[in-house]
């Protein structure tokens, strides 16, 4: 979405939570799995990649579907999952993921039958580019084992579509695979994706009854699993109720659950601070154009005051770590009245004091106002000539507007939807001055909505 600041201090707290892997201080300890009977060849290479034998796997019976679309095992609960927010890096990059339930559900048919399965939207962004966006397919068997179903995937470089590796579709190109069994057990083995040459993962339950620390504090009951990639990478991660996957690692990622709702949220009213802030930004984002640097001060102080009142109290840590990055350069770009960077601090402050609200109001008035923001970032993309992250921001407003859609009435989805389109175009013909103009009309007709 926006560019969405996570410095270095992350990258510590990352490795420093890397080094308590849950695996090591796990209730149940963890099962090596035995050798292997068969492999299948590593892509690319032509070497032999170890798989479990089968007397391991928990994922080979026959699999009722009555309920597929009511999804209630704790461990992978994404029926129940408006919104998850991860946060963490990639070699060296921010990385942020959005995991959204959408309104929709889609038929599959396999194996004679036809499948309802939920629908979750994934964003990928890299130093706040979008990199990956796709549509992933679940459904519950009657055991209550989740199935992976498929996906659609688009990835992206410089907000266009470079390919859609990854795609795969159950019963057009091979079976689903399971994702998360009923009762997981140390040793347990399955396959979340399971068309060797293709798409291929094999998961190996570590480590049971482990405990988390989620946003709002411990979690109890979580996983942790190994699980191998075709290309021969060993990946860790770790599922915990009421969020799922809740923490994924390799050599060089780390990602973990920031935020996730309904789990985290919150029954008292948005506090006055986020709201302060979020207004506070949008403020400094106008003023610092006209480089009224002195109207400033009175606007900077207050969102100081409201920044550490909210952030005294018990916030959520990764959140918290991204609002401060934000907020320290918004106010050194403002001592230093460099207008671009504080424009873009104005939005990051913005951005992240929406992560925050989302405990507190409805996925769709959040969505309404992080396109509005992201209308301010494509005026400033423009204005720094920069193509690609305009075309990036393009493609998020996309994505973020078909999970919001329905919530408006029909006169303002037709304005929003005629606006997007000329937005498209303009970004297409690489027609920057268009695109901001675009955005500013976008900006006015959301005013209010959110």
């Amino acid at each position: 979405m926006t560019h969405l600041a996570f410095s270095r201090r992350v990258f510590a707290l990352s490795l420093a939570l890397a080094a308590l892997s849950p695996i090591a201080v796990a209730a149940q300890g963890s099962t090596p799995s035995a050798s292997p009977e068969s492999c299948i060849e590593v892509e690319g290479s032509g070497d032999c990649l170890p798989v479990a034998p089968e007397s391991e796997r928990v994922d080979l019976g026959e699999m009722a579907f009555s309920d597929p679309t009511n999804i209630t095992n704790p461990l992978f609960p994404i029926s129940n999952l408006t919104q998850v927010i991860q946060l963490g890096v990639d070699a060296g990059e921010s990385l942020r993921v959005e995991a959204t339930l959408l309104p929709e559900t889609k038929l599959i048919a396999w194996n004679g039958q036809e499948v309802e399965t939920v629908v979750s939207q994934f964003i990928a962004y890299l130093d706040g580019r979008v990199v990956e966006v796709a549509n992933d397919f679940y459904a519950q068997a009657d055991d209550g084992a989740v199935w992976y179903f498929g996906e659609d995937v688009f990835n992206y470089e410089d907000g266009v579509v470079a390919n859609t590796d990854g795609t795969w579709l159950a019963g057009k190109d091979g079976p689903p695979g399971m994702i998360m069994p009923a009762n997981p057990q140390a040793g347990d083995v399955y396959r979340p994706e399971n068309i060797p040459g293709f798409v291929f993962e094999e998961v190996t339950v570590k480590a049971t009854g482990v405990t988390v620390d989620g946003p709002q504090g411990p979690v109890e009951g979580a996983i942790v699993i190994q699980e191998l990639l075709m290309d021969g990478t060993l990946e860790e991660k770790t599922f915990a109720p009421g969020y799922g996957e809740f923490l994924a690692k390799t050599d060089t990622e780390f990602i973990i659950v920031a935020l996730g709702v309904p789990f985290d949220s919150q029954t008292e009213a948005i506090p006055t601070a986020l709201s302060t802030l979020s207004t506070g930004g949008a403020e400094v984002f106008d003023a610092v154009l006209a480089e009224n640097w002195d109207a400033m001060s009175a606007t900077m102080a207050e969102m100081t005051t409201a920044w550490d009142t909210y952030d005294s109290g018990d916030v959520p840590q990764a959140l918290a770590i991204q609002m401060d990055d934000a907020f320290d350069a918004l106010v050194t770009t403002v001592e230093d009245r460099d207008v671009d960077a504080a424009r873009q601090a104005a939005i990051d402050v913005g951005g992240a004091s929406l992560d925050f609200q989302l405990q507190y109001r409805s996925l769709a008035e959040v969505d309404l106002a992080r396109l509005a923001l992201l209308a301010h970032q494509i005026e400033l993309d423009s204005a720094a000539d920069d193509a690609g992250a305009v075309s990036s921001d393009v493609v998020v407003l996309e994505s973020i507007w078909t999970r919001v859609a329905r919530t408006v009435d029909q006169s303002m989805a037709d304005q929003v939807d005629a606006q997007l389109g000329t937005l498209r175009a303009a970004a297409d013909a690489g027609d920057l001055a268009a695109a901001a103009t675009a955005a500013a009309q976008l900006r006015d007709s959301l005013a209010g909505t959110a």
